[in-house]
């Protein structure tokens, strides 16, 4: 039986609330769209890189091209080097040898108790006592010395690369006559043994010199008879290759010229008298 004193229960009239999914489904709509722009931006980060790739592969293989051919460029320019070496080497040896055969050229054909042959520091000459060169106090040279001088030519003629100096040395005893000094006897013995070799014996002018040194070049001492004798010379030196291209060329003049001392080269005039 009904209970007549209870209220009668309300009718449910409000619908229900499906709003909630809908609001869900709209956010994740958007979450994934925002996720969807995110790697539509990196794809499109990567593909713009990509884009430039070739362009970098470029650069970088031009830049390695480069370092192979600088590498290349030293590695020829270190062989090149590495040649040039070894051919100045070469012509060095062919030099020593050539320098050693000369040296033994002169001492088998003009060596004797007159005329001597020296080398120091790399230069060659040979030393002619005047007396088989000259008269005491003359510069006309004798048949001894157009021997000496023809067996010189003969050996220049083997050696066509050689240069030489022809220099006229006195002792320190004053000339008497025919010269004003030992300078001008000294130059004027110089000359006429460069003249017989340019004029009789067949030497190219353009390959000897003369030089005159006069009293101031002695190599032995004056005090003594045997010193003064062995002062009065003739010398002939090799010119080293340094010194026998030097201010030459193909119309180039045989050199004369007359040696000015340097104090230290000076030596006290003997007041005894004589004759060169």
């Amino acid at each position: 039986m009904s209970n007549p004193f209870a209220e009668p229960a309300a009718p449910n009239d409000r619908p229900p609330d499906n709003s909630q999914p809908g609001w869900l489904l709209v956010g994740i709509l958007a979450g994934l769209l925002v996720v969807a722009l995110l790697l539509w931006a990196v794809a499109l980060g990567k593909l713009r890189s990509l884009e430039s790739l070739p362009a970098k592969l470029n650069y970088a293989n031009a830049g390695l091209a480069n370092a192979l051919a600088e590498n290349q460029k030293d590695h020829d320019q270190i062989a090149a080097l590495q040649t040039q070496v070894a051919d100045l080497q070469k012509e060095k040896e062919m030099a020593g040898q050539m320098a050693k055969g000369l040296e033994d050229e002169m001492r088998s054909d003009l060596e004797s108790k007159d005329v001597t042959i020296s080398k120091l520091q790399g230069k060659l000459t040979v030393n002619i006592l005047d007396r088989v060169m000259f008269n005491s106090g003359e510069a006309i040279l004798q048949p001894e010395g157009e021997t000496v001088m023809r067996k010189i030519a003969a050996i220049l003629a083997l050696h066509p690369g050689i240069k030489i100096h022809v220099i006229g040395h006195t002792d320190n005893v004053p000339i008497r006559r025919g010269f004003v000094s030992n300078w001008e006897l000294s130059t004027a013995r110089a000359l006429a043994a460069v003249h017989f070799l340019t004029e009789k014996a067949g030497v190219d002018p353009r390959r000897v010199g003369a030089v005159g040194y006069g009293e101031y070049r002695p190599i032995a001492d004056n005090a003594t008879a045997e010193g003064r004798a062995k002062n009065r010379r003739i010398a002939i030196t090799i010119l080293p290759d340094e010194l026998a291209g030097a201010d030459t060329g193909p119309t180039a003049k045989p050199a004369t010229s007359v040696a000015t001392p340097s104090p230290i080269d000076l030596a006290p005039v003997a007041t005894a008298p004589g004759l060169k």
